[in-house]
C-alpha cells in the first residue's frame, strides 16, 4: 500500500516542481543531530524541490519540515515505536499524520491544531486539507481519490 500512495501522490504532484515526495527516507530534522530522525514509510515536503536526496537534512531544505507523514502498519512495528513516532511528528511540525493498518482496514489520521496533533474522528470520507484526497474505508481496502475524484490504482491497475 505505501507504494500505492507514493507513487500516485507523485503523480498527483508531477507537474508541480516543489513538491517533494519521498518513501522510508531518513528525515534528520536538526543539523548536527544524527541520532533525532525518522524515516517515514511516506513523507510530503511542499516548498522543496523534486530530485534525488541521500537523506532529507532539514536545514539543508531551508527548515521545511514535511507537511505530511504516511506510516503502514506491518507485523514488525510495535505500538512503541509507533509512540515514539507520533511525538517525533508532532515536535517537528507534520501537519499531517496517517497511520494505516492493511491487516484490519483501519485508518487513524491527525491534524495540527494550536501546536499539537490532534486525532481525526472520522476517517471515512475524511479529505486532507494539505493533498486534497479523499480517504474511504470499505470493508475490504483503504480506497483513495485523487481530487479529481479518480481513484489511485496499483501499477497493474494502470496497465
Amino acid at each position: 500500500m505505501d507504494r500505492v500512495i507514493k507513487e500516485n501522490l507523485e503523480l498527483l504532484f508531477a507537474d508541480n516542481p516543489n513538491i517533494f515526495v519521498a518513501g522510508d527516507l531518513l528525515w534528520y530534522p536538526i543539523e548536527g543531530d544524527n541520532k533525532t530522525r525518522q524515516a517515514p514509510d511516506i513523507m510530503i515536503v511542499f516548498g522543496r524541490p523534486k530530485g534525488d536526496r541521500g537523506s532529507y537534512r532539514q536545514w539543508v531544505e531551508d527548515n521545511v519540515s514535511p507537511q505530511v507523514v504516511f506510516e503502514i502498519l506491518s507485523p514488525g512495528k510495535r505500538l512503541l515505536e509507533m509512540a515514539k513516532k507520533f511525538k517525533f511528528y508532532e515536535h517537528h511540525g507534520v501537519e499531517e499524520y496517517y497511520i494505516y493498518d492493511p491487516d484490519k482496514i483501519d485508518l487513524q489520521g491527525w491534524l495540527r491544531n494550536n501546536g499539537e496533533l490532534n486525532v481525526i474522528e472520522e476517517m471515512k470520507g475524511w479529505v486532507s486539507p494539505t493533498l486534497g484526497i479523499k480517504f474511504e474505508l470499505t470493508s475490504e481496502t483503504l480506497e483513495i481519490f485523487r481530487p479529481d475524484g479518480h481513484k489511485f490504482l496499483t501499477f497493474d491497475e494502470y496497465y
